[in-house]
Order: C-alpha cells, then sequence, then structure tokens
C-alpha cells in the first residue's frame, strides 16, 4: 500500500563512522567494541541528535546532518550517563540535556533526584548550568524559530514535566572573543522561566509549525494549541472539546518530544492514544484510538476540525484473522497528504479521505492477510514523523534506527483497479476510493493519468454501484481546479455519487461501522480577525463549513441546468441573455485554444456546434452564480478565472481522452473517410467514445465542438445503417450538418448509400435541409432545388401583384411532383384568380353552347371528321 524509501540508516551512517572515531581515540586500527547507539530526537531540520557508550567509558552526544550527511560530535561526559531527553538549538551553541538518575544498583541510597537537567555551552564547551533535579521525567526542546537575523543572541526552551507543567526559558547570550557564544547572566536564567501550561496529562510537540498540543480535564476534556512566533511570543489558539474514557492517561503522555530509551510504556497499558496533524492549507486532524475489547472490535475517531464533524469507526475483526496477537493493540495513524492512513498490522488498513469525508465509499478499507505498509517491523516500533509542508511522511524504526519516506503507491492502487473481482458490495467501494486516490491526490503525473484512460478503455461499461467516466471526468476537473483552496470542497462537483440515489453498496463497508457527529464545537481565540496563516484558513474552513451544513444544496450540481439548457436550445431569436452566454463560450474556446492544441491529433475544435456552444456558456454561468453565493470571499475576479479554466479544462480533458485511445490503438486520418468499414480498433473507440456522450449527458457538461460529428462519423463506419438509423432516431447521435454534407458528398449513389442519405434528408430540420440538398448531386436534390427557386420566384411576384399564394393550402397539391407539374399547379392557381369572361353576360344561348361540346366530343373520339 505504502511506497518506501529509505532515508536514514543509524548503522550505515552513524555507527561505521563512530568506530572509525573509536578506533583512532584508541589508537587502535578497528574497532570492534560495543557503542549502544540510540536515536535521542529529530530537529525541525532534520538534524538527527544519537548518543553513544565511548570506549574510555563516556557517553557522548552526536548529530547527524540529513543535508549534508555528515555526523558532528556536540558534547562528551567524563561517566557513563542515561540520556533521556535531549535538544540542540538551531545555532548550535546550548545543548539541553535530561539525565536519568539512579540506574545503577550501587547508587540506590544516594540521596539524588531522579532527573537532572542540564543546559550546555557548546560553542565551545563551557559551563553547565542545572535546571531542574526532580523526581519525575523531564522532556527539553528548544525552539526553532524562522528570523532573517544574522546573528541570534537569544535561545528559548521548553522543559515539560511529568508532573504535568511546561516552562519557557528565555536564554540570553553574549559572544565573547569573536567566537566563543556563551549565557549572559546565567544565574539570572531561573527568573527568566514564563509557565506556559499547567495541569496536563497528555502534550505533543510539533517541531516543524513550532505548536504544542496539550490535554487538560477539568469538568471535560479539553484539547488546546499554543503557537510560538519568532518575536518570542506565544499564545493559545484553538480550544477543542474532545469526548474520552475516565483516566485514559495512566501516567503524563509525551508524543513528538523525543525517544527515552529507560522508560518505556508498553502498549497494552495506552487506554487511549491521540496524536494531532494538521496541513498547510487550513486542515487539522485529532486521531483518538482504544485497544481492542472483548468483542475483537477496535474503535478509533478521527476528529476533523477543518470539516467541523468526528467520524467514529469500529472495525469488527473476523474470525478469520490471525489468533496470534496481543489482547490489546493499538492502531497507527499516518498522515499522507490530506489521507489518514490508519493500521493495524496482520488486520486492516483504511486510508481515510479528509477533504471528502461525507461519504465512507470515498475512503479506501482493505482487511485480510495481504495488508501490508511495506515495512520490515512490526508496527508497535514504527514511530511517525509528520511534516506538514511534506507531501511524504518520514516513519522511524527505533529496534533498527531506520527511516523510510512513505507515499501511497500508485501501483498497488492501480491493481485494485484491475482486479478481476466483479462489480460486489466489497469490490466497488475499493475501486471507487483507490480512483479518487489516484485521481485527486496523485493525478498530477501524466504518465498516471494515461494508465487510467487504458484502464477506463479496458472497462468501458458502467460498474454496478458507480459511472467510471463520470468519477473520471468530475475528480479529474475537482483536482485541477480546487488547487490550494480547502473551502472548495463542499462546493465544486467531486463525484457523480452525489447526483443520483446513492446505492447501498458505497453506503457501507463491510465489518466497519461509522458513525458521525457533526459540530465539534471548537473554539479559536477571541481576535480572529488578527489571525494569520494557517489559523486564518482553518478558522474560515470551519466557519464555511458550519454555513454550507446550514444552507440546501451548498454542492453544484452539473445535472441541474437541464431544464435552462433545454429553454435555451429552443430560442430562436437572438437576446441579450444568449449574447451573454455566447461571450461565456468565447472565453472558454480562446483559453482552449491556447492549451495543448498543437498536436491536433482529433479533429476537434474545429467547426461551430451551436447547441455545445449554448451548453459551455451556460455551465459557466451557473457555476459562477453558485459560487458567486457561497464564496464570496474569493471575489469575482478570481471565481471567474476559476469558472473559465474549470469548463475550458473540461473539453480539454474529453479531447486527451480521445487522443490517448487514439494513440493506444494507433488510428490514422483514414479512419475519417466515410467509404469504408470500421475495424475492431474503431469499434472499440466508437464504443468509448459513446460512453464518453452517455456520461457527459447524465451530468449534462459540453462536448468540445466537433465530438458529434466524430461520434457520427465512426457510427456510419461501424454500424450497420438501420442500426445507425435507430441511434439517430433514440436521439443517441447528432446529426450535424458537417456530418451530413461529408456524408452527401463522400458517398456514392449506390442503392444502399442513397437510401441512407434519403433517410438521412428525412431526419433534419427544414433549414439545415435545404442548405444539404445544394451538395448531394441527384436528381431529387435537383428538384427540391427547382422546387424552391419557383415557390420563391413566385413569392416575389404574388408581392408585386398583390394577390395571396394559397396553392399549398389545397389538398390536392402534392409537394413531390416534379417542377413543370408544379408550375402548371401554380399557373392554374393565378388563372383561376382571373375574372371569367362569361361571367357577367345573361344573353348567352346555352343550345348553341351544349351543340358545340359534343360535337368537339365526337371529333375526338374519333367518330367525325372535322
Amino acid at each position: 500500500m505504502l511506497q518506501v524509501k529509505p532515508e536514514f540508516d543509524l548503522h550505515k551512517d552513524v555507527v561505521c563512522d563512530i568506530f572509525r572515531k573509536e578506533a583512532s581515540v584508541c589508537r587502535l586500527t578497528e574497532y570492534s567494541g560495543s557503542v549502544d547507539t540510540r536515536i535521542l530526537n529529530i530537529e525541525k531540520d532534520g538534524g538527527i541528535l544519537y548518543s553513544w557508550k565511548g570506549a574510555t567509558g563516556t557517553t557522548r552526544i552526536g548529530k547527524y546532518d540529513s543535508n549534508t550527511k555528515q555526523n558532528k560530535l556536540l558534547y562528551t561526559f567524563d561517566e557513563q550517563v542515561c540520556v533521556s531527553s535531549c535538544s540542540l538549538n538551531k545555532e548550535e551553541t546550548l545543548l539541553a540535556v535530561s539525565l536519568a538518575q539512579n540506574t545503577r544498583r550501587e547508587a540506590h541510597l544516594r540521596p539524588i533526584s531522579k532527573c537532572l537537567t542540564l543546559l550546555i555551552e557548546i560553542y565551545p564547551i563551557n559551563n553547565t548550568k542545572v535546571l531542574k533535579a526532580v523526581d519525575c521525567r523531564v522532556k527539553v526542546q528548544f525552539l526553532h524559530s524562522e528570523t532573517d537575523r544574522k546573528s541570534v543572541l537569544d535561545s528559548h526552551l521548553l522543559l515539560l514535566t511529568e508532573d504535568g507543567y511546561v516552562d519557557l526559558y528565555h536564554v540570553l547570550l553574549t559572544r565573547q572573543e569573536g567566537y566563543r557564544v556563551v549565557m549572559a547572566n546565567p544565574e539570572r536564567l531561573s527568573k527568566t522561566v514564563e509557565r506556559i501550561v499547567e495541569d496536563f496529562c497528555w502534550v505533543q510537540w510539533d517541531g516543524h509549525t513550532q505548536r504544542l498540543y496539550y490535554l487538560t480535564h477539568k469538568d471535560k476534556f479539553l484539547l488546546r494549541c499554543v503557537q510560538f512566533y519568532p518575536n518570542r511570543n506565544c499564545e493559545t489558539m484553538l480550544s477543542l472539546p474532545l469526548d474520552l474514557p475516565a483516566n485514559p492517561f495512566r501516567t503524563v503522555k509525551f508524543v513528538n518530544l523525543g525517544f527515552d530509551h529507560y522508560h518505556t510504556e508498553r502498549p497494552e497499558k495506552e487506554l487511549v492514544r491521540i496524536e494531532v496533524f494538521t496541513n498547510r492549507i487550513g486542515s487539522m486532524c485529532v486521531c483518538c484510538s482504544q485497544p481492542l475489547n472483548d468483542k475483537q472490535e477496535l474503535i478509533y475517531t478521527v476528529v476533523l476540525v477543518h470539516k467541523d464533524c468526528s467520524k467514529t469507526f469500529r472495525v469488527t475483526l473476523g474470525s478469520d484473522e490471525p489468533p496470534q496477537k496481543p489482547p490489546h493493540l493499538h492502531p497507527l495513524f499516518i498522515p499522507i497528504g490530506y489521507y489518514i492512513v490508519v493500521y493495524l498490522q496482520g488486520y486492516f488498513l483504511h486510508c481515510i479521505n479528509t477533504r471528502q469525508q461525507e461519504m465512507i465509499c470515498h475512503s479506501l478499507f482493505l482487511s485480510g492477510y495481504d495488508v501490508d505498509l511495506g515495512l520490515q517491523s512490526q508496527s508497535a516500533n514504527i514511530t511517525v514523523l509528520h511534516a506538514e509542508e511534506e507531501s511524504s511522511t518520514a516513519l522511524l524504526d527505533l529496534t533498527s534506527g531506520k527511516i523510510h519516506t512513505a507515499e501511497l503507491s500508485s501501483a498497488f492502487l492501480l491493481q485494485i483497479l484491475r482486479s478481476d473481482t466483479p462489480s460486489s458490495s466489497k469490490a466497488d467501494p475499493q475501486r471507487l476510493a483507490a480512483l479518487h486516490c489516484l485521481l485527486v491526490y496523485m493525478g498530477n503525473d501524466p504518465n498516471l493519468e494515461l494508465k487510467i484512460i487504458e484502464w477506463l478503455c479496458d472497462n468501458v461499461n458502467a460498474f454496478e454501484s458507480f459511472d467510471q467516466i463520470q468519477e473520471f471526468i468530475l475528480a479529474s476537473l475537482y483536482r485541477i481546479s480546487y488547487k490550494k483552496l480547502l473551502s472548495v470542497d463542499k462546493v465544486l462537483p467531486y463525484s457523480s455519487v452525489f447526483d443520483k440515489k446513492v446505492p447501498s453498496t458505497l453506503l457501507e463497508v463491510p465489518g466497519v461501522l461509522c458513525t458521525t457527529e457533526l459540530h465539534t464545537e471548537s473554539v479559536f481565540k477571541e481576535k480572529a480577525r488578527s489571525l494569520q496563516g494557517f489559523w486564518s484558513e482553518l478558522q474560515w474552513n470551519t466557519d464555511r463549513t458550519k454555513y454550507l451544513e446550514a444552507v440546501p444544496n451548498p454542492r453544484y450540481r452539473t445535472s441541474h441546468i437541464q431544464a435552462d439548457w433545454d429553454k435555451l436550445r429552443s430560442e430562436r431569436r437572438q437576446s441579450s441573455h444568449m449574447n451573454h452566454i455566447e461571450e461565456n463560450t468565447k472565453k472558454v474556446l480562446s483559453m482552449v485554444d491556447t492549451w495543448c492544441l498543437d498536436k491536433k491529433l482529433v479533429p476537434l475544435f474545429q467547426e461551430e456546434d451551436h447547441q455545445q456552444r449554448v451548453l459551455i456558456g451556460l455551465t459557466v454561468d451557473k457555476l459562477r452564480e453558485h459560487l458567486n453565493r457561497h464564496l464570496p470571499r474569493l471575489g469575482k475576479k478570481k471565481i471567474d478565472s476559476l469558472v473559465v479554466s474549470y469548463v475550458a479544462k473540461l473539453l480539454e480533458l474529453i479531447r486527451h481522452m480521445l487522443e490517448s485511445v487514439w494513440l493506444k490503438y494507433k488510428l490514422g486520418p483514414r479512419v475519417l473517410c466515410l467509404t469504408q468499414q470500421g475495424s475492431p480498433a474503431e469499434w472499440s473507440v466508437f464504443h468509448f467514445m459513446f460512453r464518453i456522450l452517455e456520461a457527459t449527458r447524465g451530468l449534462c457538461l459540453p462536448l468540445p465542438p466537433g465530438y458529434h460529428t466524430l461520434l457520427a462519423v465512426f457510427a456510419v463506419r461501424c454500424l450497420p445503417h438501420h442500426t445507425f438509423l435507430q441511434y439517430l432516431d433514440h436521439g443517441f447521435l447528432q446529426l450535424t450538418e458537417t456530418f451530413v454534407t461529408r456524408l452527401m458528398t463522400d458517398l456514392d449513389n449506390s442503392d444502399a448509400n442513397e437510401k441512407l442519405k434519403f433517410s438521412v434528408l428525412k431526419r433534419l430540420l427544414e433549414p439545415m435541409e435545404q442548405r444539404i440538398y445544394h451538395m448531394w448531386d441527384h436528381p431529387v436534390s435537383s428538384a427540391s432545388i427547382s422546387r424552391d427557386y419557383v415557390k420563391t420566384l413566385l413569392e416575389k411576384h404574388n408581392k408585386n401583384k398583390g394577390f395571396a399564394f394559397t396553392s399549398r393550402d389545397k389538398p390536392g397539391f402534392r409537394p413531390e411532383f416534379l417542377p413543370l407539374t408544379y408550375l402548371a399547379k401554380i399557373l392554374s392557381d393565378i388563372e383561376e384568380q382571373a375574372l371569367n369572361p362569361f361571367e357577367e353576360q345573361e344573353n348567352v344561348d346555352a343550345r348553341f353552347v351544349e351543340e358545340t361540346a359534343l360535337k368537339q366530343t365526337l371529333i375526338l373520339l374519333g367518330f367525325e371528321e372535322k
């Protein structure tokens, strides 16, 4: 599941160098004694502090620089001591050390304290100042503030005691003889102490952000955070109530405050394990776990402060799990990006999505024998070294002294997608979670995106619970658009499962029960306006989440614009609203023109498509309106840029999908020829394109202009003619003027093609039909052209002469007659409108008229001659 890479090896990087140094001290060619090297602390700059036993009965403290890969001796004790805590200031002039006393049997009667805390000048080695001598454990930690000052003459040291209080020492320094850095007035050091925290039962230090988290309990458990600033100031920024069992800690618990090899707490004695993880874009997760209970059920809670909710998971460990396990276990919490990986070795792995936490199907859950992090050691020996600035996480194995950087493995996630397991209640949630992790979290890798598109081609048919092509489109657009804006998580489309009735298979995971509790009641400091950086983003995200939970439908649903699109498609007149829509479309297409169109492998964006242009502009309009309503803080200019980029990337994404399958099947220009039958490769591309059409139509998303033309070309090549016409009648295919023009000109007038052309012409709207007839060299098209020409001339004549044209109103008129018949009928209509010369004459000889008519009839029949 994790891709691990070795970063540090205590034996290779430190112990081998120590052997050389000890051999030099003892004047030996090779030193073979025991050095008992132990890691003590890891500072903010990545420096690793360690101790070892010297050959002459001494204890030495050194530092490994992770940047230069060099070791440096910091200080040597003349006797063997037990270093339980150690910290080095940023300038490497002061060393703070806590020594565990009474470790030797012969010293058990000495009236000395259990812990001695020292502050030592090491540049050069000079004075040693005793800070504490108490009967409880003491942790030391220097603050590492970012500062622009070249020469810093003060240091600030935290002392955290097992008695439940934290002191801050402000150590003033002075420079002597140009290079010696010593404490100024060390005798007054105790007067500079500032009490920061009192009465805590759990504490965690975050060196990368210079934050101290601690837990207090009076009426309820409260998690607080103290932020330290470069100007020596500090303040409590957050207070968060936690629901914990009574007496969760037997002793005070220290987290990320070095490694005490002389006081180890067995895992089964930990009733509660708590860790806090943050991300610089404004997210905070508090992870709590309880050991296995009698029901073989593990309970762990993730409080998502930035989402104003908490998730409690109850995982039942089945009877088929490995039986040889200790009765009390805690999972390992590993933050990787915005995922929290919960790992119980040999049982399960739960990759929790902390940005899209509404549905459990967007978090990956794996169980069984195959669950493995990819590490060689036991998870109980692993310590997580988290830095919120890094996308990867460092894992320290104290037993072996190795540090690995860990990232989510794209190969493992692709394996989940490609598994042959049929669509089911277990496989579908895993595939959906893996797909979103690959697309949203890792999707910046072009090679990975190509592999996912290839998987889509090989698995075209939609799964039982979700449409993978819809998920690919929405998740990819989400990744492109949100960038570093955590506030858009609940506003932008993320998954197609929100747009439909969610299948039950996506609402639950077998063996996992998830309960959600809204409103974490987090309280930020009173002066909210003065919040900056991370705290400003965290408060904004929390407040925005509370607002979005209260309003209906905060997430933009693409399908909601269907009615507006149907209305705009039926409009024939140009209106101001249509002009506005067209301007939106021009913005999008102008942006697409500047992106990756130099290849032009697939003939898109090369024609006008009125319907798609309307949908493009309408999508921009509605999405902009939605973001302006819910995220006014972003500003109209930024929202407009985000929306135009969103729709442009949608069109570009579909073009990229087509180009990928074009290259996969090695298609060339010949596939655009209508006179040849399609190959199996072209049928695969047609099927894939048809699924894209189906997916975008279901979401009411626009397609690139030219897409319908290309799809119709593939349809003619791949489908029988009668099937092609059925696709037209059912609305699966759309006739574009470009396609019909090519159909009329490229195909000959064989019986089958002529029949196809007639069938297509019958399905055209009248305006397009008139334009298409000019493209087809055929008697029927000539008749139509002649008919329209005569009609136009007579209409002009009617307007000039002032009489109405009424021929089409008569039931005997047949527009399919030849032009000559048509002209004769029109002339007959005109003749009928002329005056009858006999109409107004009363003296007409009726007998004469009858005899004359009879005679003409007999002549015509041949009975008489003229």
